[in-house]
């Protein structure tokens, strides 16, 4: 999946290329000593203030938000673990655990003093129970999303245990009335309208291979069983049933010879079935419009949020995803395809204190990143935080978008490219995988295949690449890396050289005639040079028979030093069984760093069984257990053990 593919040799006059931060500053807010910001909810006032709702039930009324010392006002408190907030009419609207929420100054004293329940659900008092939202339709009306709680013995299963969790609730602008909207959800922490269109964001999980964005119309079911039990309701607007999916797929609901429930586990080289190939059975079925692939474009996604016009230059108008676990910003741009979205996703800003909760964009164009950590570890220094990134007005040198074609893929730049690196086949490499649809926590990647480039046009402006791509799949997704295209001006690479496009459909249209297209490739050029010289050099040395001196025997006393693979070595690795998604190399992250790692002293041969079957008694005070990885091969696992023992 992380294919490293072959770099054009680069010219004296490349330079060394800007990062995420050349481009794009975190700004720190200042907030009163002794106020705990674990930001649940942010959303911008119609006079440029900022409301912030925490998780610990408190709302602020943030005025000048963008300047040097903006002053906190606090609005409302007493809430339960407010975890979204929006402004309509006058008033802020909040969801709580078991209800949404209208708070309004009626006296203009600057603090709420209605606190008005706007319409309320069930909620059976599990700790897993948020309820997300709300999200404002333009008609006014609201979105709110439920969690699903786990199981008291099943402790890893998701389960609804009242009406309503694991769903999408449409609740009418007066509050009047619900209406079931869509249910499979698990975890639905990221809300998000897009062109008046609803989506959200999922994260890894039960039922659920890797995080991704879905588009939600009503009746839909987006994989997750707990709760299709309520679909017998008569205003449910699908009647789908758990054991139709359990007909397609085995819940894995097994005892040992105690009686004990057993946690269902990934199983190498098992039968399995994907999502799409379920959804050949049930259409309500449905996948989605972007898989963030677990590991590398976050770990635990959330905020959905549309770039503005006027913020944040060449991506106006594509869409962030937030991620609470990696504590970072991704970008994602969508198209339609024979009517069903579809669409790349890239890396685009990390570095946070704090866990990436909720976004909202400010008068001035840039975007204030409400975090936190509780419940879930996150990479950077802090449980909680209110930060801003703004743009420097400077444009990088990245995919702008990524478009499917009848035959590969179109890809637009933000500044020009050189056209000799980007003509180049070596430049370019992609291959496509997809996840596994079962009951286990997660998936590994399946299904792995290479696809080999075989042409590419690039435009008279240097903007635009079209790549001939073979063996493109249906409902993959395609790892499209471009590590050898350079900038035409300074040569920069790419700040972000790999997208992941989720090819639901392959449009129809003109394919590019061969004639059209640069097929040079420097590597395999190299290569077969390389082997001539090989050739000539082996004929060259070889001697006549019988006049070879004897080789001097090696003493069998010796052994072999074991040769530890280096950080760059690693690192693909590392990438590729998801590794890095939980743990770095010098500090805490989700799990423990590589380096407190090394200071147990585990044989190379123990750290690699406590890959396949890790024992959380072992870290104790990490709230997420290491799931079992027997999908790493051996001597994979091993090169990672040799290295994490060598940070000793």
């Amino acid at each position: 999946m992380y294919l490293l593919p072959l770099i054009t040799q680069l010219p004296a006059q490349a330079q060394e290329t800007p990062k995420e931060e050349d481009y794009f500053r975190i700004m720190k807010m200042s907030a009163p000593e002794g106020t705990l910001l674990e930001v649940g909810g942010l959303t911008l006032l119609p006079n440029g203030d900022l409301g912030v709702a925490t998780r610990r039930g408190d709302v602020f009324i943030v005025e000048n938000p963008t300047s040097r010392r903006p002053f906190f006002r606090k609005f409302a408190s007493g809430l339960h673990e407010i975890l979204g907030l929006a402004y309509k009419n006058g008033s802020l609207y909040c969801a709580q655990r078991g209800e949404l929420t209208r708070l309004e100054d009626t006296n203009m004293d600057g603090k709420a003093d209605v606190y008005e329940t706007v319409y309320a659900w069930p909620i059976s008092g599990h700790y897993h129970e948020y309820s997300f939202g709300p999200k404002l339709a333009p008609d006014g009306s609201f979105f709110v999303s439920g969690n699903v709680a786990f199981g008291n013995e099943e402790w890893w299963r998701g389960e609804s245990r009242v009406p309503w969790r694991g769903w999408m609730m449409h609740i009418a602008a007066d509050g009047s009335s619900m209406e079931p909207w869509a249910t499979g959800m698990r975890s639905p922490c990221g809300l998000g309208m897009i062109n008046g269109e609803l989506f959200y964001s999922e994260n890894q999980g039960d039922w659920m291979g890797s995080g991704g964005v879905w588009q939600v119309k009503k009746g839909d079911f987006v994989g997750h069983p707990a709760g299709l039990r309520w679909t017998n309701m008569p205003n449910s607007p699908l009647k789908l049933t758990e054991e139709q999916i359990y007909a397609q797929v085995d819940q894995r609901r097994t005892r040992n010879a105690e009686g004990r429930a057993v946690k269902p586990e990934n199983v190498v080289d098992e039968q399995f079935k994907t999502l799409f190939e379920v959804k050949k059975a049930i259409p309500q079925l449905k996948t989605p419009a972007v898989w963030l692939p677990h590991g590398v474009l976050g770990i635990s996604n959330s905020e959905i949020l549309p770039i503005p016009e006027g913020a944040f230059g060449p991506f106006a108008g594509q869409v962030l995803v937030g991620d609470q676990g990696q504590s970072k910003i991704m970008r994602v741009v969508m198209e339609k395809v024979n009517g069903e979205y579809q669409g790349v996703a890239f890396d685009f800003r990390g570095g946070f204190q704090s866990g990436v909760l909720r976004m909202a964009w400010g008068q001035d164009g840039s975007l204030f990143v409400g975090e936190t950590n509780r419940g879930w570890g996150s990479a950077g220094d802090a449980n909680e935080g209110l930060q801003r990134l703004v743009w420097n007005n400077r444009v990088p040198f990245e995919m702008q978008t990524v478009k499917a074609m009848p035959d590969g893929f179109e890809i637009e730049f933000t500044l020009p490219v050189d056209k000799r690196s980007a003509e180049d086949l070596a430049s370019y490499a992609v291959e496509s995988f997809i996840y596994k649809y079962h009951p286990v926590y997660g998936s590994p990647t399946v299904n792995m295949e290479k696809c080999n480039v075989k042409g590419v046009k690039v435009s008279e402006d240097g903007m635009k690449v079209r790549i001939i791509v073979d063996n493109l799949r249906q409902y993959y997704i395609h790892n499209i890396t471009l590590e050898g295209v350079r900038a035409r001006d300074q040569f920069f690479s790419l700040v972000h050289p790999t997208g992941y496009y989720t090819l639901n459909n392959i449009p129809e249209g003109a394919k590019l005639a061969m004639s059209e297209v640069s097929t040079r490739n420097s590597a395999a050029e190299t290569k077969a040079a390389e082997e001539a010289a090989a050739k000539a050099a082996a004929a060259k040395t070889k001697t006549a028979a019988g006049k070879t001196a004897a080789a001097k025997p090696a003493d069998a006393t010796v052994k072999p030093v074991a040769k530890v693979a280096t950080f760059e070595e690693v690192k693909p690795l590392l990438a590729k069984y998801t590794c890095a998604a939980c743990h770095n190399a010098e500090k805490k992250q989700v799990g423990p760093a590589f380096k407190d790692i090394a200071k147990k002293r585990y044989t190379n041969e123990m750290m690699v069984k406590l890959i396949y079957n890790p024992n959380p008694e072992n870290w104790p005070g990490y709230a997420t257990e290491m799931p079992p990885m027997p999908q790493v091969p051996k001597a994979d696992a091993m090169k990672i053990a040799g290295w994490i023992n060598s940070l000793k």
